[in-house]
């Protein structure tokens, strides 16, 4: 009987285990991970939503779409667009706290909408210092930029 079979078997499962464990870990950063940017077409639906995994990246929309930034902690700032005549705000900016959280634990959500008015580039801006409760935010997990293209 082979032992090192059964024992390899064993590292191998748990190998996976740990993988798939940090699978659904949300919103953690670290500075060896810097964003790298990208681009994401989305062209068919009129109302498109970016949260914290659209960070660094670009989205492309057409004229008449909705632009709803959902970022997820109630430290974040509302976000604001860098040419309201491409993108304008859509109403207020609001902010959801999580029923579930500690006060000061900054659960919820901040959500900003934006109107796809013009054929033109805009980024989309908010900022945070604070991760948490006394927590300060490393460089890296300050800021939001996604930049936004729409397309006549």
């Amino acid at each position: 009987m082979n032992l090192r079979r059964p024992a390899a078997l064993a590292l191998t499962c748990a190998a996976a285990l740990l993988a798939l464990a940090g699978c659904g870990s949300k919103g953690a950063s670290t500075a060896a991970s810097a964003p790298v940017p990208t681009t994401t077409a989305v062209t068919t639906p009129a109302a498109v939503t970016a949260d914290e995994h659209a960070n660094h990246t670009t989205l492309k929309v057409a004229v008449g779409a909705t632009v709803s930034v959902q970022l997820h902690g109630t430290y974040w700032s509302a976000a604001t667009s860098s040419a309201t005549d491409v993108l304008a705000p859509a109403g207020a900016p609001t902010t959801a706290p999580s029923p579930s959280c500690r006060p000061g634990g900054g659960c919820g959500t901040v959500t900003t909408s934006f109107a796809a008015r013009t054929a033109g580039t805009a980024h989309l801006t908010a900022s945070r210092t604070s991760c948490g409760e006394a927590v300060n935010c490393s460089p890296d997990q300050r800021s939001y930029d996604v930049t936004i293209e729409v397309t006549g």
